[in-house]
């Protein structure tokens, strides 16, 4: 049973589709919003919930207070379910204050491609193009890291300046191939899961010269 742990939706149970994908344990989705509260991103987060499945990871963040959702998934009966369980989520809500909460049936390098400036030709206007202060990516554990690789470039150029992106392997993967730009800052490992932490890089300043 897949289920939302805490805020305005906790304990409502999540469908889980029936086969293609991984749902998140409820201790490794704990640890990723413990991290993610301490560093204020989630109230009023924008979130981009990549390989979503089912969309836990991506509604666990507009339960407990992420002002925009997006759930990216390729996989047909996935992204049905996906749906399906925002509005679950969305029906937590009263009124104000409900997230807005998207849901793309799309595979992740099409859709990043589509809306990344630089990237093969983004093509969504500048002025449209929304920056995430959350980038999740939860790839099947057969996803080549090359395809990854591709995927993280793509995501950079979306992330908001203070952003954070996490990305969730098997422990027995390697670090992913952090494109330029990027700099891994927290390495955790839940039995066999392992979560990457990574930021915008922070270039050194030029050293003042001497007169």
């Amino acid at each position: 049973m897949t289920r939302i742990i805490a805020g305005a939706a906790g304990s409502l149970r999540l469908e889980v589709p029936k086969a293609g994908t991984r749902p998140t344990s409820d201790r490794v989705r704990e640890a990723i919003f413990s991290a993610l509260e301490s560093w204020n991103l989630v109230e009023g987060a924008r979130v981009l919930d990549l390989y979503a499945g089912s969309g836990a990871l991506g509604l666990e963040a507009a339960s407990r207070g992420a002002a925009a959702v997006v759930l990216v998934e390729k996989h047909p009966q996935a992204a049905q379910v996906a749906a399906k369980n925002a509005k679950t989520v969305l029906g937590a809500f009263r009124g104000a204050g409900a997230p807005r909460i998207e849901t793309a049936r799309s595979s992740v390098q099409s859709y990043l491609e589509l809306r990344a400036p630089g990237v093969r030709g983004g093509n969504i206007a500048a002025e449209s193009r929304e920056q995430y202060d959350v980038i999740m990516l939860d790839p099947p554990y057969d996803l080549g890291e090359e395809e990854l690789a591709a995927n993280l470039v793509s995501a950079s150029s979306l992330l908001a300046p203070d952003g954070v992106v996490m990305v969730e392997r098997s422990s027995r993967s390697p670090e992913p191939s952090w494109p330029e730009g990027l700099t891994q800052f927290r390495e955790k490992r839940y039995g066999e899961t392992v979560l990457w932490w990574a930021e915008h890089a922070v270039e050194d300043s030029l050293p003042t010269s001497a007169q």
